[in-house]
């Protein structure tokens, strides 16, 4: 699913679910002072930042020694010559893959981040931490030339993928619960956020059972919805409509906190998340992760029934493909923004007859690092570019009551690769110190995403959705190229 879906999914997302409402409300009834259920009100407990520091470090260096001395890789096999040729030589850009440089590296800097978030450390607090963890392993942890592309999707990548997952699950854990319903829900919970689980392992919090600040989520104050679902997506190849992949796929989709929320205005009280499996192996696991979160906001007075909302929005989002089966061998797309931030506004109209809903949300960002398919390049592992620029994401949601919704949205990047190879004999040149970004110029992507969801019951509905894409990339040195395809999925959506 498109980014640009993601952002207006909150406006459906908004409904919390029944079940723990109640919960959250027979609680506060039984309980009375509803400071004495939630664990973020629990007076014991306390910010660890040395322990959180002592966590980082750990990570590394466990990281290291399993890529040293179970998987033998020659990269991890460092001693003190290879760390100071690290430091006196500096930061390149490097060659890696792109699901390893544009989510792996994100997703390790959300463990070091997690590091300190499980540790009692804030949003702000918590930041220097995927920053100073990706700064260890790129200057001591590879005999490789530090990476400054790692570096940075690490680091802001880290922050919006470690919060996201701290806080998803927090809606998972009950310390009030027993035998399995227990273990399920430590299980899932450090699936999700595997330093948090560890540290309730460590701590006994895995285990122990409570009857005051025995939740992690407050419902009422922060609604959440979440929708799955699953079914069959058609892959074209080169943009034949007769020419491509079909395969099954799952997509997880979840809207957190209130979209005009002028009391919750920290961090990520509102974000929306939306990750893509394919079930195929012949394309990647991961196709799709695209995440927004709000670092700050604040409502803006229209008069009427209009609601108006302005923000700081921090964006992840990464697209990823394969070849098709038995076809033209070209990669269909492959774009990331990994590290970005910038401005939205969202408007929410008056309901006119049976358009229960109509939202319109733009957004504008800066982007710091991103990455689109290259024709040309293909060093190692890599075959893209790497660069900054910026995107705009418009989107427009139209939901009919009981009968369904239509949503469709646009995203355009702009990336620019400033830092070619020009002027280098690649045949003499080590790999590993070529040092660019890919082949200069400039690369622009527009992701158009149309989606229809049929209400068949309250909970179930019938999925449709199509994107389409198109690249046009500028070389400096080489021929421009343009490219489109399209994709297609048709599935049944169940909303929890």
């Amino acid at each position: 699913m498109a980014a640009t879906v993601i952002g207006c999914g909150a406006t459906y997302g908004e409904s919390q679910s029944q079940t723990m409402n109640a919960i959250d409300s027979m609680a506060k009834r039984y309980i009375g002072d509803t400071t004495h259920i939630y664990a973020y009100d629990n007076p014991e407990r306390k910010k660890r930042p040395w322990t959180a520091a002592a966590e980082t470090f750990g990570i590394n260096v466990f990281v290291q020694c399993f890529d040293r001395f179970v998987l033998d890789a020659d990269f991890a096999k460092i001693n003190f010559k290879t760390i100071k040729h690290n430091f006196q030589h500096g930061f390149v850009w490097d060659n890696d893959q792109f699901s390893t440089n544009l989510f792996a590296h994100p997703y390790h800097g959300g463990l070091y981040f997690n590091a300190a978030r499980s540790n009692g450390m804030t949003f702000w607090e918590s930041t220097p931490y995927a920053l100073c963890g990706s700064l260890m392993w790129e200057t001591t942890c590879e005999i490789e030339p530090p990476a400054i592309n790692d570096l940075i999707a690490t680091t802001m990548g880290g922050i919006c993928i470690g919060e996201i997952t701290h806080r998803v699950s927090d809606l998972i854990l009950d310390d009030s619960k027993r035998g399995g319903a227990r273990f399920w829900r430590e299980f899932l919970g450090t699936v999700i956020c595997p330093i948090k689980g560890l540290n309730r392992i460590i701590s006994g919090d895995a285990w122990r059972v409570r009857s005051t600040y025995y939740k992690y989520h407050d419902y009422d104050r922060l609604p959440v919805n979440l929708e799955l679902s699953a079914g069959l997506r058609y892959l074209a190849d080169n943009n034949s409509l007769f020419r491509g992949e079909s395969n099954p796929y799952l997509n997880v989709a979840l809207s957190y906190g209130n979209t005009f929320g002028d009391e919750d205005n920290s961090p990520y009280d509102y974000f929306t998340a939306d990750v893509t499996f394919g079930m195929s192996s012949n394309q990647p696991l991961i196709s799709g992760v695209h995440l927004l979160g709000r670092l700050w906001g604040m409502p803006i007075e229209t008069g009427g029934e209009m609601k108006t909302e302005i923000g700081l929005f921090q964006h992840f989002n990464y697209y990823d493909s394969q070849p098709v089966k038995d076809g033209s061998n070209l990669v269909p797309y492959r774009i990331s923004e990994a590290a970005s931030v910038g401005p939205g506004v969202i408007w929410r109209f008056p309901q006119i007859g049976n358009l229960t809903t109509l939202e319109q949300r733009i957004f504008i960002n800066a982007i710091l690092l991103g990455g689109s398919l290259s024709d040309y390049y293909n060093i190692i592992d890599r075959d893209y570019n790497m660069g900054s620029g910026y995107s705009a994401k418009v989107v427009t949601m139209m939901e009919f009551g009981k009968y369904g919704r239509f949503m469709v949205g646009a995203d355009y990047y702009r990336i620019y690769t400033w830092k070619g190879y020009e002027g280098k004999d690649l045949a003499t040149v080590d790999p590993l110190y070529l040092n660019a970004q890919g082949d200069k110029g400039d690369a622009m992507l527009l992701v158009i995403t149309p989606r229809l969801t049929l209400s068949l019951t309250d909970n179930l509905g019938l999925d449709i959705q199509s994107s389409y894409y198109v690249r046009k990339t500028h070389y400096a040195y080489y021929d421009d190229v343009r490219a489109h395809t399209f994709d297609a999925r048709i599935g049944l959506l169940w909303k929890i």
